[in-house]
Parts: structure tokens; C-alpha cells; sequence
């Protein structure tokens, strides 16, 4: 079949679908892209021409990777969207949401234009010039953030290309962003495909079963702990092993804490769940990670706001399991490896444990039921302190959380928002709460919010965000109304980046730089007035509603308006920022100057020196 490298990308792209437990669904449910030189005349054309494949038209291409990562996240990986770019900075600007969609595990296809392949008519609008390689165009800086990285420079490559790509998307282990670079000229050309590149191809999501051995060996661990503990990851999620898990859990009485990913891996009530772990976790967590002699991991890259900076497991004698499909995360902190799929793990061995009738003794059984009374406790304080003038972010994350149902599906990214509502968040299911937080990207959370908007058939989404954040990236409250998506935008308004304020404040410094104050011309510095961002009227000028509150009882009405609304709302809530949710029983590597005339930097390095001798290597 003659067609274009752009018309045959196209139609490939329509014919390919995933299967996981006999449910077959088509793996790309779009395009997202905005056109330039570049694409507008290659996957642009082809995408006119064919009419099927969906166009969705973003106003970021940062934000529209975003869209297509929050998408696959919602949709457990198995379904996502392609983004297509113009050469040059619509390129470029998709890296940041690569690198959020690898670090993520997260399955995204870029196809962004490239430079001329046929050379004489360079240098072109927007090209690099590298004045040692002529190979070398911006596309190259997508590389190091991508999973699998070709460009097309003649149009039969695309036969190979477009089916290496398809393996590395849909692989659990090795899921990313994959980029196809595509030269504005080749994407034009044209060369007589083969029929059987555009037949229906089914790529199976397999369930790996787990060595034998390895699951035997895993057993014992476990038979022989005394005080074990489970990290739930987000591979939990993304292998719906929540059911698993819970059984599990049910019947070896195991205590569960759960990392930003993994986050409603059980529910909030559930006697064995002890809430968030690390950095951001919950004094119950934390306690039992000191004292716990093993550690099973499960789909959890184990990063360091889960392991405190590997400060977080102080018993000498702790061990590890790690239960993952990528042998590189199962390894970690030299655990016992069990390589498999979560939910097949899980199964298997509660089947073993319960031939052996393991369950934890009474004694500990004990202590997780009197920690999480206490915890329980803490959050109900947080949830209720009723400060005025101004609420507190704790109070607003109480309200919004309580006012969710089981549909509803909350998205954040960054800030100081992350850590309080991985703290206090009440989630009871896998799919209502939705955290980028392997990156921790500024911007993520409107565009994200429309990715779940279209991933979800009911419920609505609570976009929560902070000024900061909001200020980077809201031009997708445009996109969202283009395509008629609802979204309940709630913006903590704390004048400023009051998270790494806050962390500056606590290691000596006076919060450098970080507040959105005017400039007092007299000192240099940004200590004059608040600067008067009318964020209710930003979000009415781009076409949607919105409402400024700073009480409970107007947050609480807000709320129930929004729900009652058909289209997009945005409330802007004015926080007290000098009311924080505490950190319980963890600590974050940060490093302190270790030489300075500040005398509270001296005295905060003193304390990290102390700090860092709680480090283990594992």
C-alpha cells in the first residue's frame, strides 16, 4: 500500500491494541498535537486525511505529554495517547513531560518533527547547527529522557521502528516515553507498505509468575519475621492487585504502608493500612518501618522520600523482599527477589502462607491497632483545628477529601500540597487518588486533571494546586473547556512556593527567594508587598467559573456548586501559611552548607551531621 510515512504511521497507530486477562481494548485513543513546520503538513495531513484517529489540541506540549501520561496512570497502562510536535521548541518543550512519563513508568509516544533529512536546504527555521555533527538536532535532548528513542530518516525504517516501539510501550518493566524523530521532509515521502503493517496486532500484557524457588524462599522470610511490614508501590495499581493485596493482608495480618504511588492500595479504615510511609508518612508508618525486621516491597522503586533517605529502617537485623517486574527495582536495598507480576505474587503466596497458617502475633496485632487510634487522632485534630481568619491547607484537605465520593478522582503534583495530602488523604480505592510524584513537576496538575477527566466514565476530578504551580501552567483550563471536560480546580493561594520556603526556613535560611512579594528597591530584595494576583479572575478570563473563599463554610458551599455544576469551576482558597501539618518520626536528605556566616545554617549542619549518621547502606 503506497502511502506516506506519515499516512502509514496513522493507520499502524489505529490497529494497535493491548489484552491483560482476556480484555482487549486499542491501545492509542488519539493524537495530541499542535501543528507547525515540522508536522503540519506530514502527521498533520495524514491525520485529516484519515479521520478516525482523534486530534486533540493542546495549547502546551509540555502540558498535552502530561494529558497523555495522566491518561495511561488512570488507565493502569493500558491505554494512552501519542503527541506530535512542530521541530525546534514545540520539540524541546515535550521534554519535561518525557521525563515525568519515564521516571513514572508510564507509557507516552512522542513523534515530533525534525530537520530536513535531505540536507541542502539548511539551515532551516528553528534547526540546531552543531559545528561538528550534522546528525545532531534538539531531538537528541530527548534521548536520556526516553525509554526507546529512533529517528526515521527514510520511510521504510518506520516498518521496524513503529513495532520497537510498541514492544518497549506495553513491556511492564520497561515502560516510558518512546520517541520516534520525525523529519519534516520524510514524513511527506512515500513507499509501498506492506498490507500485513496495518493488520490488527493484539500485544499481550502477560502476568509473570514468579520463580519457584524464589516464592519459597520468600515464604520463609516471612514465616520467620516477628514484626514484617509491606510497602505498597504503585505497581500495585497498575497490576489492579488491590483485591490481592487485601486478602493478603486479611488473612497474614500484615500491616501495609503505601508510598505516593501506591496510595489506595488499601482503604484508609482497613485495619492493616497504616497510611503513607517515608518523608511524608504518618507517625504509625514510621514507627513500625524503625523497629520492622522485614521489609516486603512491593512495586515500589524505593525511592528516598519512602525510605527517609534510607534513614526510615533501623532494626539490625532488618531484611528485604522486593516483588517487582523490573529485576533492577525487585533488587533493591539487596532484598530477596521475587520478579513478578503483583498481583500473581500476592496470590501465590497467600496460598502458601495459609497452608502453614502464618499470621502475625497478637502482641503486634496490638500495637498497629493502638498506632493507627493515635494517627486516627492526629488527623481528626489537623481536619478540625477551625483557624481563622484563614483556613489551614490541613483543613482544606480534610474538607475536600471528606466531601469526595468513591468515583471522584483527586490530582496533584507538587508543592507542599504532596506531602500533606499523602499524609492525610482518606482514599479508599486504587483509581481516586492520582499523584505525580516521581517527578514532583510544576504544571502537571490542570493538564493531568483533563488526562483523567478522559480516562474516567463518572465521578468528577478535583484538580488541587498551588498559586505557584497554577502560575506555570493553567493555559489547559482553555483546553478543558475546547473540549467540554468539567474540572474542580481547587488553588491553595499561600503567595508563593511556601514548600521549599518552608524547607528553606528549616536549615537556617530566611526563605530566599521564594515569596511572591514586589521588590523593595531600597534592600534589593523581595520583601515589599504581596504581589495582587486576582486568581479568581484569571480563571473567569479563560472562560470558566470561579470563587474566591477563605472559611470552612464557604469552601464547603463552593464545593457543592462545583459538584452541581456542568462545566469547570475553580476556587481559590486563601490558606494561613503559617500553619503547616507536621513531619512525623522521618527526615529528607537535604545538605547544609557546611561552612557559612549565617548562624543558623552553622546550627542546622550541626544537625544534619547527626542526621547522616542514621544513613545505612543496604
Amino acid at each position: 500500500m503506497k502511502l506516506t510515512m506519515s499516512q502509514a504511521l496513522v493507520q499502524f497507530l489505529k490497529n494497535q491494541f493491548v489484552e491483560r486477562d482476556d480484555k482487549k481494548n486499542a491501545f492509542f485513543s488519539g493524537v495530541w498535537g499542535i501543528f507547525g513546520h515540522g508536522n503540519v503538513t506530514g502527521i498533520g495531513q495524514a491525520l485529516e486525511q484519515d479521520g478516525e484517529l482523534k486530534h486533540f489540541l493542546p495549547r502546551n506540549e509540555q502540558a498535552m505529554v502530561h494529558v497523555a501520561a495522566a491518561y495511561a496512570k488512570q488507565n493502569r497502562r493500558l491505554k494512552t495517547f501519542a503527541c506530535t510536535s512542530s521541530i525546534g521548541p514545540g520539540a524541546t518543550n515535550m521534554i519535561t513531560g518525557a521525563a515525568g512519563a519515564t521516571i513514572n513508568r508510564l507509557p507516552v509516544l512522542l513523534l515530533p518533527g525534525d530537520a530536513f533529512n535531505r540536507r541542502n536546504v539548511s539551515p532551516v527555521l528553528q534547526e540546531l547547527e552543531h559545528p561538528t555533527n550534522q546528525d545532531i538536532t534538539v531531538n537528541d535532548c530527548l534521548k536520556p529522557v526516553s525509554k526507546y528513542w529512533a529517528r526515521i530518516n527514510k520511510p521504510v525504517q518506520l516498518i521496524d521502528a513503529v513495532s520497537e516501539a510498541m514492544s518497549v510501550l506495553t513491556d511492564p518493566a520497561l515502560t516510558g516515553a518512546v520517541t520516534l524523530a520525525l523529519p519534516q521532509d520524510v514524513q511527506t515521502e512515500a513507499y509501498d507498505y506492506p498490507d500485513d503493517m496495518f493488520s490488527e496486532k493484539v500485544w499481550v500484557i502477560p502476568r509473570m509468575s514468579p520463580n519457584e524457588k524464589s516464592l519459597h524462599e520468600t515464604c520463609e522470610l516471612i514465616k520467620n519475621s516477628k514484626t514484617p511490614l509491606i510497602i505498597a508501590g504503585g505497581g500495585i495499581i497498575y497490576s489492579d492487585a488491590e483485591a490481592a493485596l487485601i486478602d493478603f493482608s486479611n488473612k497474614t495480618g500484615i500491616p501495609v504502608a503505601e508510598t505516593q504511588a501506591g496510595k489506595g492500595s488499601i482503604p484508609w479504615d482497613h485495619p492493616q493500612c497504616l497510611g503513607a510511609i517515608g518523608v511524608t508518612g504518618t507517625s504509625s508508618a514510621n514507627i513500625l518501618a524503625k523497629k520492622s525486621d522485614l521489609v516486603i516491597c512491593i512495586g515500589t522503586r524505593l525511592s528516598d522520600f519512602t525510605t527517609a533517605s534510607k534513614t526510615l529502617f533501623q532494626n539490625k537485623d532488618v531484611k528485604f523482599i522486593g516483588i517487582n517486574v523490573s529485576p533492577d527495582d525487585a533488587s533493591k536495598h539487596s532484598a530477596t527477589t521475587l520478579v513478578g507480576d503483583a498481583k500473581v505474587c500476592l496470590v501465590k503466596l497467600t496460598e502458601l502462607l495459609q497452608l502453614g497458617d502464618f499470621k502475625v502475633n497478637e502482641k503486634y496485632s496490638q500495637e498497629i491497632f493502638a498506632l493507627n487510634g493515635d494517627w486516627a487522632k492526629e488527623v481528626n485534630r489537623i481536619f478540625t483545628l477551625n483557624n481563622e481568619p484563614l483556613i489551614s491547607q490541613g483543613e482544606v484537605i480534610g474538607l475536600v477529601s471528606d466531601f469526595m465520593n468513591d468515583e471522584d478522582t483527586v490530582v496533584c503534583a507538587a508543592g507542599s500540597l504532596p506531602g500533606d495530602m499523602h499524609k492525610l488523604w482518606r482514599t479508599v480505592n486504587g483509581n481516586q487518588y492520582h499523584m505525580e510524584y516521581g517527578y514532583s513537576c510544576m504544571g502537571y496538575e490542570i493538564a493531568g486533571g483533563l488526562g483523567i477527566r478522559l480516562a474516567k466514565d463518572g465521578g468528577d476530578v478535583y484538580v488541587m494546586v498551588g498559586d505557584g504551580s497554577f502560575l506555570m501552567m493553567n493555559s489547559e483550563i482553555v483546553t478543558a473547556l475546547q473540549e467540554r471536560l468539567k474540572l474542580i480546580i481547587v488553588l491553595i493561594n499561600n503567595h508563593g512556593f511556601a514548600s521549599i520556603n518552608g524547607l528553606s526556613i528549616s536549615l537556617g535560611s530566611k526563605g530566599f527567594g521564594n515569596l511572591y512579594r514586589q521588590r523593595d528597591f531600597e534592600s534589593g530584595k523581595y520583601t515589599g508587598d504581596e504581589l495582587p494576583i486576582n486568581f479568581t479572575n484569571i480563571a473567569k478570563s479563560l472562560g470558566i467559573e470561579a470563587v474566591e473563599v477563605q472559611r470552612r463554610d464557604e469552601l464547603m458551599n463552593a464545593l457543592k456548586n462545583a459538584k452541581k455544576n456542568n462545566s469547570s469551576t475553580l476556587i481559590e482558597v486563601s490558606v494561613d501559611p503559617e500553619i503547616h501539618v507536621p513531619g512525623y518520626k522521618s527526615w529528607w536528605n537535604v545538605p547544609v552548607a557546611e561552612v557559612s556566616e549565617m548562624p543558623a545554617v552553622v546550627q542546622a549542619r550541626t544537625e544534619y551531621e547527626k542526621r547522616l549518621m542514621d544513613e545505612r547502606e543496604f
